[in-house]
């Protein structure tokens, strides 16, 4: 059988998930994929004996924790099949996820669709608001004073939105992420300076500015946990977030909306943060809000003094 598509796994302590993930492909990825790729980040919670259970599984053992993005293009690098699905280790394919999504892509009036998505479900059966706008530097800042809070669609995160029609969006998030190769090897695959967080909406706006289109799919559908792994270490979850969020706009934005963004970060967004746990009265979210904090800063010279991201 010729593999058409590569499915992607990037692991880190994720344990019962990915085993639940992998056992979801066992009949759903079978006539279309013979080729599954799990990059472990250096799992210290036995992940390579759950990995070591399944047959004609590709097994690549970092011995270092990459990242998420450097992680997938390792994996992407083993196989050559057309398309490129990447999957979060705390999702499960549903029947026909990846028949449907790959003959999506396959007809000719979708040629120029470059990335898809598919409708997340989460564990009380509800639909997850997955897809985003393009973020600005405005957009960024609303998410520093905690506007979106009360305002969501004052961020980028369509949450406004049901989820609930096929449409052309900014961006799918990368739980469910299906890529041609051919735009993936076009562009370089995934910036690897990005961590983790904001690759895939990163590579989602490299492509929209290559003129190729994403697609979000609303009658096909996987489960997502969502939060996965990232849940055990929320501090520096938020430290990796907001370091993202400044490589991101100094990357793209004009380089007053990227300074914007910096000083939104750096100056108003651990007071708000720190108000609205108090408010909550959560403590624990107080604590994990300046430890992420003592991070960015302790992070900030090194990055400085490297150049940052343009």
């Amino acid at each position: 059988m010729t593999s058409i598509i590569d499915i992607v796994i990037v692991n880190w302590n994720s344990g019962k998930l990915l085993n639940n993930c992998i056992n979801s492909l066992a009949s759903t990825a079978a006539d279309i994929s013979k080729n599954i790729i799990v990059v472990d980040n250096s799992s210290t919670d036995g992940s390579d004996e759950i990995i070591n259970k399944h047959k004609n599984i590709s097994f690549i053992e970092t011995g270092t924790n990459l990242g998420f993005g450097k992680a997938c293009n390792l994996g992407a690098k083993l196989f050559s099949s057309d398309y490129i699905l990447f999957l979060n280790p705390d999702a499960e394919l549903l029947c026909d996820s990846l028949k449907k999504s790959v003959e999506f892509m396959q007809m000719p009036a979708n040629k120029q669709v470059g990335i898809c998505g598919v409708q997340l479900i989460d564990e009380s059966g509800n639909v997850s608001r997955s897809c985003t706008r393009f973020p600005h530097a405005l957009s960024f800042f609303a998410h520093s004073l905690g506007i979106v809070h009360f305002f969501p669609r004052a961020g980028h995160f369509m949450t406004e939105w049901p989820h609930d029609k096929t449409r052309e969006v900014n961006h799918v998030i990368g739980a469910f992420f299906m890529v041609r190769r051919s735009l993936f090897e076009e562009l370089g695959g995934f910036d690897e300076r990005f961590f983790v967080y904001l690759e895939d909406l990163d590579f989602s706006y490299r492509s929209h500015k290559a003129g190729w289109k994403t697609v979000f799919i609303a009658d096909i559908q996987a489960f997502h946990v969502g939060g996965g792994t990232s849940n055990k270490v929320k501090a520096r979850r938020l430290f990796y977030s907001l370091r993202s969020r400044l490589l991101y706009s100094f990357k793209h934005f004009s380089r007053l909306g990227a300074v914007g963004v910096l000083l939104a970060t750096l100056l108003v967004e651990p007071l708000s943060r720190s108000v609205l746990a108090s408010l909550r009265c959560s403590w624990s979210g107080l604590k994990e809000t300046w430890s992420a904090y003592g991070m960015l800063w302790r992070w900030l010279p090194q990055w400085m003094l490297n150049g940052v991201v343009r």
